[in-house]
């Protein structure tokens, strides 16, 4: 009996422990057509100049406007949620891999979870009628979000502290991706050769992509804290149409764009043959 009971629970615990790894490759095929939906309306507004929204807000209101665009939101809402529910148990047992049970990964592993707990909990709204949760531009909400800290005890040095985060976080992401850590997390041994260069090249264009939008932001919240105006703070939209800003115009925000999409198309790659 007792030996019946044991292998019920262990059976139980292989089924709940298969259902968060399901979750989790959903979790990156959400990320991954989120990212492809950014990049690509980044390259319609570097080529067009079109007032549409390059974020989350964008790709949301674009895949709602689509044949089958319920079926869609709710499919990406579910996957990001399945994404937080894995983060979440990376988060308490330990990530795969051998550094999986160190400190800072848990601690990790617990900010993403909140993150796409909050993205999935804002496109489901919007899947369920609430449009002005799903959508919205980020700029906005960057803006809103910075002048309320900046009326805080001390906001100035809150709203520094949490961008050059950011920025932080950026150039790390970047930089990772240049030196190729993505490998600790991938199950090499069953790409091919060609599968491996695929990832190399969507895995480097695309991390160093996403990095500088996300340096962008944390620049832009530094200089919002600086100057004491929340004006200066940015959204994903904003952060990538700067790019057309500089002295590289268009093209820089072109090549972004397409990094972006490439880091969609890693992400498709995560869903397959990521370590869980």
């Amino acid at each position: 009996m007792t030996t019946e009971k044991g292998d019920a629970t262990e059976t139980a615990r292989e089924v709940g422990g298969e259902a968060v790894r399901a979750g989790g490759r959903a979790g990156f095929a959400a990320r991954g057509v989120l990212y492809v939906l950014v990049g690509a309306l980044a390259v319609r507004i570097a080529l067009t100049g079109t007032g549409e929204q390059a974020d989350r807000g964008g790709a949301v209101a674009y895949t709602a406007a689509t044949a089958f665009g319920a079926v869609l939101l709710w499919a990406l809402g579910i996957g990001l949620a399945g994404m937080a529910v894995w983060r979440l148990s990376e988060a308490v047992l330990g990530a795969a891999g051998p550094k999986g049970h160190k400190a800072h990964r848990r601690a990790l592993a617990a900010g993403r979870c909140v993150f796409y707990a909050g993205s999935a909990f804002l496109v489901l709204s919007f899947a369920v009628g609430e449009r002005g949760s799903g959508e919205g531009s980020t700029d906005r909400q960057s803006r809103d979000l910075t002048a309320r800290l900046l009326e805080l005890p001390g906001g100035r040095w809150w709203v520094g502290a949490v961008a050059a985060g950011v920025l932080v976080a950026g150039l790390w992401i970047a930089g990772r991706a240049v030196l190729r850590k993505y490998w600790e997390e991938l199950e090499r041994e069953r790409l091919t050769v060609r599968q491996r260069r695929l990832m190399d090249v969507t895995g480097v264009a695309g991390g160093v992509g996403r990095g500088l939008v996300f340096a962008a932001l944390g620049f832009s919240g530094v200089k919002a804290a600086a100057a004491f105006d929340p004006g200066e703070a940015k959204g994903m939209d904003d952060a990538i149409r700067s790019f057309a800003q500089t002295p590289a115009g268009p093209w820089l925000l072109i090549a972004v764009a397409v990094g972006l999409v490439l880091f969609g198309l890693f992400s498709f790659g995560e869903a397959k043959w990521h370590e869980f």
